[in-house]
């Protein structure tokens, strides 16, 4: 199994992004994931991972050039909040993916989606697993994916084992997730309880490594 950081969460001990790029190669990591670095330049961003000699797996949001900038072959297409959801909302939605979908494969990058609980974040607008699998179904291409967040799968869905084997057809990428015939990157997405280092230890404790 392959552990990649998410250094939106991990490494708070850096107040800055960039500085984390460095902080994860240092603890061990070969690979990172992050939210869009708002704030700094693509020149910036570029620079602290090539400079940190780490790959980046998954960039969320904005952009293509920044995926392409730091070689991330994976972008988190994120939903957005909305308190009143129609069918008008779902249409829209489905056509924004396809034409996602379709600007991706000319730039040979993945696009995956996440499903993300209500208690986490109010009103989000793709809260359903389902939903999720339907969309990605009828759009029908390999660059458009799902995202599973066990965490928020629990949240949503609940009977993880059997959940988790009905979606993996579907993933693109995984956070948080035990093995079941996947074999790229695990996301680990969560926030430390004190210093990131000492907190690492579980994964030897479970028999893997970075």
């Amino acid at each position: 199994m392959k552990f990649c950081a998410n250094i939106s969460f991990m490494f708070a001990e850096a107040s800055s992004l960039l500085e984390r790029y460095a902080l994860a190669k240092a603890a061990g990591f070969k690979a990172i994931e992050s939210g869009f670095p708002f704030g700094f330049t693509l020149e910036q961003v570029k620079h602290a991972k090539e400079s940190a000699g780490i790959q980046q797996v998954l960039i969320n949001l904005k952009t293509v050039l920044y995926a392409k900038a730091v070689n991330a072959k994976k972008i988190h297409i994120m939903a957005g909040t909305l308190e009143h959801v129609s069918q008008i909302h779902w249409d829209t939605y489905e056509s924004n993916l396809q034409y996602a979908a379709d600007v991706l494969r000319t730039e040979g990058l993945m696009g995956v989606i996440e499903p993300i609980n209500h208690y986490s974040v109010p009103h989000y607008f793709l809260s359903d697993f389902g939903k999720a699998v339907e969309i990605i179904k009828r759009i029908n291409s390999p660059h458009l994916k799902l995202m599973l967040d066990v965490f928020h799968l629990q949240q949503i869905s609940g009977d993880l084992s059997h959940a988790i084997t009905e979606l993996m057809p579907h993933v693109g990428h995984v956070q948080q997730l035990a093995d079941s015939g996947y074999d790229d990157w695990v996301g680990l997405e969560y926030k430390p309880l004190a210093n990131t280092n000492d907190g690492l230890q579980w994964i030897n404790k479970y028999g893997y490594s970075l």
